[in-house]
């Protein structure tokens, strides 16, 4: 459509990097939940906390 203005181009395409970086960074930094085993939820085995040494 060359009749549209050429800054309305730029400005498109500022806004899809502007939604390209923000789609890609919350999907880098929010992971999917764990699957949640519930087999092994009903062992008697209780797992070592973390910050014991």
């Amino acid at each position: 459509m060359p009749q549209m203005a050429p800054l309305l181009w730029l400005y498109l395409f500022f806004f899809f990097l502007l939604t390209f970086i923000i789609f890609i960074s919350l999907n880098y930094f929010f992971k999917p939940f764990e699957k949640i085993d519930f087999k092994a939820s009903h062992s008697h085995v209780t797992p070592q906390s973390a910050w014991k040494l």
